[in-house]
């Protein structure tokens, strides 16, 4: 990437920390396979579990932890093989989750995309599986998960955007991935705090997740998770001094009354695309989003701002910004200055 490109779609990934590069080069000679019984075999299983338990450390977590090749496998185990009669979730959530719950009962949600108090506690509940995201990956909106009455079924939270920023949810499976905390792409972990949860499929991973384990992808992890700073309180006055600058450019915050995380917002800009915002921020280079970056790519109207009650064509003209740990308060102005004038010149 070209040395005066201001990156600031981390939501989508976030560049590899200089920890976990060097864990992972450095991981490329334990080559053996862990599962292995030879004395090679043996010394990648016990750096595997190493990092195993370095990450359950890191993230505060009691229970087991099962590589995955990222979030959206962790997601689709959860939710496939657990042992409930039905899955309860929310519209609002990663696609990840939807294509694989076609029939899942979609609790509503707020205008800010919280999900109703009024239905959480409904005792239909029982016997389910109920997958919420933690943090909202297109509009940063921070779920309330400890209201959450889930006492006689599985609760289930997809974590991609907040492990390694916030605190965990209590929750019974938590899906995490890398990349998302500057690690690399291509790993990630389904925490679950009793595998009896869901159903075994053999292989690896104590019969939970079939394949050889990524072990330089899993070190660097591990890594990266060692790694992490207390940035955020830093990443909330960078994203306060962006909303008080678009408000007064005259776009609209989403969900701006919400907890949000402080890394990611999205915006509207009125009177023109979000197609044509990406195209001009790019040639200003500016790397933005148009929501999630695994929908993004067909630019087709976000289904959680639909849920929200926004309509198709407002919901065209948001863009995501998200940050990473050397986002400044000089990429924001440079951010906003773009921003401004591509408002200016949107105006009727």
């Amino acid at each position: 990437m070209a040395a005066d490109r201001l990156y600031l779609d981390h939501a989508a990934t976030t560049p590899m920390l200089p920890q976990a590069r060097a864990a992972m080069v450095a991981a490329l000679d334990l080559w053996a396979n862990p599962s292995s019984p030879h004395a090679d075999g043996r010394a990648a299983r016990a750096a595997l579990e190493d990092a195993r338990a370095r990450i359950a450390a890191a993230l505060g977590w009691k229970g087991h932890v099962i590589f995955t090749s990222g979030a959206s496998e962790a997601i689709a185990i959860a939710l496939t093989r657990a042992r409930a009669r039905r899955i309860v979730t929310s519209p609002v959530e990663h696609d990840a989750v939807l294509r694989v719950t076609p029939g899942a009962d979609r609790l509503p949600v707020d205008a800010d995309g919280i999900v109703l108090n009024a239905v959480r506690a409904e005792p239909a509940h029982a016997n389910a599986i109920l997958a919420i995201q933690h943090v909202n990956n297109e509009t940063g909106v921070i779920q309330p998960l400890e209201g959450i009455d889930c006492a006689s079924g599985i609760l289930f939270a997809d974590c991609a955007q907040s492990a390694g920023k916030l605190p965990l949810p209590d929750a019974d499976m938590i899906a995490v991935s890398a990349h998302k905390f500057g690690g690399p792409p291509g790993v990630g972990a389904l925490l679950i705090r009793d595998l009896t949860l869901i159903a075994p499929s053999g292989g690896q991973e104590q019969g939970y997740r079939a394949g050889t384990e990524n072990l330089p992808a899993i070190l660097a992890m591990a890594a990266a998770l060692d790694a992490q700073s207390d940035w955020l309180l830093r990443a909330a006055s960078l994203r306060a001094r962006l909303d008080a600058g678009i408000e007064a450019a005259g776009g609209a915050i989403v969900a701006r009354d919400a907890p949000r995380i402080p890394t990611i917002a999205s915006y509207r800009m009125p009177g023109l695309s979000a197609r044509a915002q990406l195209i001009q921020f790019d040639m200003q280079g500016i790397s933005v989003s148009a929501g999630s970056a695994c929908s993004s790519g067909s630019l087709k109207t976000s289904h959680v701002l639909g849920a929200m009650g926004w309509d198709e064509a407002a919901a065209g003209e948001v863009v995501r910004v998200s940050f990473g740990p050397q986002t400044s308060e000089g990429d924001v102005d440079r951010f906003l200055a773009v921003w401004t004038a591509m408002a200016h010149r949107a105006r009727p």
